[in-house]
């Protein structure tokens, strides 16, 4: 049952087993192709239930329990897991409710190891690496990309090679790359001039190139929408919202619904919105013009997980709109760090780009694109510690040209019972 390489724009294939990101003839970006003939034969959903009571690896991962539609056929010892995925699926009425929506469940990917959705495609990226023979492997990277690299290639045994812009990176992200071993170096470039630094340099040094054009990267990421939609019980929602910054998501999750429906594990396909930041939107102008053209642009938005101006997916994600007669929605910063307020204040917790989700989904119900009565499953990309500044200032009002909305202040106190009295009980008088 072995998988291929082939190319979406002319359908040339290559072998798995050479490095390859793009087609060499058309310069079109590669998928994995598993023989899905073959595998109707062997998944369904009895095997992926059974699978939940594994306690070892690599079946108590929340990716390589679908190893049949990630990578078939490779041996235990040849996966490299921590385990990642088995993130919770939030039933949120009251978040629902405030974005007037039916029904709404957050699946939160920011409970992966390295405390992003990056794990699950790292986990697929760092197998064919070894698999590949590479020693080093070498990413750009706004933040999550990084951690999750340096924390596998550690992992794995390699050399994990990291490729920053100079300013405004999450110190909790660069800390974890850091901690994690990688070589870290910070340039004097934004996110999508050091990814063409990276694929250059990785090509003349031999060195394996871990983002999201890389294809065994989005074959993990598909494992986000497997494992929704088996913790709804194979049921399918009527939307998927998701943040859209290099679109590897965007692209991963339309590949991982036209497989399902192709294997008869689902009986419909949901439509997908993909939802941009104002300062970071080049999809959404594409969309808006029937994808006539597609022009990057010079980032620049508070998600800066977020803050990709020429993301190399957008035809991935294109296939993806079409597939699922899906949406592509913008948010402002405002609506964004407002939306994050209400998800942080549930106790569950996300960093700014996650919270695109629920922001773009209250704009698109508001629209009557999504219908009152309709199911979304939301997807909350990053952990709330990965930008603790972004929260701090939103709440102490703080955020250059945003305001807090929903704020939650932070009360400075002298060691008075007094003093303390008055702020747990401001309308009662203290006593003598």
């Amino acid at each position: 049952m072995q998988s291929i390489l082939q190319c979406m724009d002319c359908d040339r294939q290559y072998p798995v087993d050479q490095v390859a990101y793009t087609c060499i003839t058309c310069g079109g970006l590669l998928d994995v192709q598993h023989d899905l003939h073959s595998l109707r034969q062997t998944v369904s959903h009895e095997l992926f239930d059974r699978r939940l009571a594994s306690l070892g690896p690599p079946h108590n991962s929340g990716v390589w329990r679908y190893r049949e539609l990630i990578y078939p056929d490779l041996a235990d010892d040849q996966i490299f897991t921590r385990p990642e995925g088995n993130t919770n699926l939030y039933p949120s009425p009251k978040l629902a409710a405030w974005a007037g929506l039916g029904r709404l469940w957050l699946k939160h990917e920011g409970e992966n190891p390295t405390g992003s959705f990056k794990d699950r495609g790292m986990t697929g990226g760092v197998t064919q690496a070894r698999l590949l023979g590479m020693q080093r492997v070498a990413c750009a990277s706004t933040g999550n990309t990084s951690a999750s690299l340096a924390s596998y290639a550690a992992l794995a045994g390699l050399e994990g090679i990291v490729f920053f812009e100079n300013r405004e990176i999450a110190l909790g992200k660069l800390a974890q790359a850091i901690a994690y071993g990688a070589t870290c170096i910070q340039v004097s470039a934004d996110f999508d001039r050091n990814l063409e630094l990276v694929r250059s340099i990785s090509e003349e040094l031999g060195i394996y190139v871990l983002n999201s054009v890389n294809p065994f990267r989005l074959e993990g990421q598909k494992s986000i929408l497997f494992e929704a939609i088996q913790q709804l019980g194979w049921q399918v929602p009527d939307w998927i919202v998701c943040p859209g910054g290099n679109l590897g998501n965007s692209a991963a999750f339309g590949k991982a619904l036209h497989e399902l429906l192709e294997l008869g594990l689902i009986d419909r396909v949901p439509r997908v919105a993909i939802i941009q930041a104002e300062g970071a939107n080049p999809l959404y102008r594409a969309w808006r013009k029937g994808f006539d053209d597609f022009e990057a642009l010079q980032a620049n938005t508070i998600a800066t997980a977020i803050k990709i101006g020429n993301p190399v997916n957008w035809k991935k994600a294109a296939r993806t709109l079409h597939w699922t007669e899906g949406v592509v929605e913008v948010v402002s910063d405002q609506e964004i760090m407002d939306a994050k307020a209400r998800i942080d204040a549930q106790g569950i917790g996300c960093e700014p780009a996650s919270a695109c989700s629920l922001a773009g989904a209250r704009k698109l119900a508001k629209a009557g694109v999504i219908g009152p009565d309709e199911s979304v499953v939301g997807i909350l990309t990053g952990n709330v510690l990965k930008d603790p500044d972004a929260t701090i200032n939103y709440h102490r009002n703080t955020l250059p040209g945003l305001r807090a909305s929903w704020p939650n202040h932070l009360h400075q106190a002298e060691p008075s019972i007094a003093e303390i009295s008055r702020i747990l009980q401001p309308d009662e008088p203290v006593p003598v």
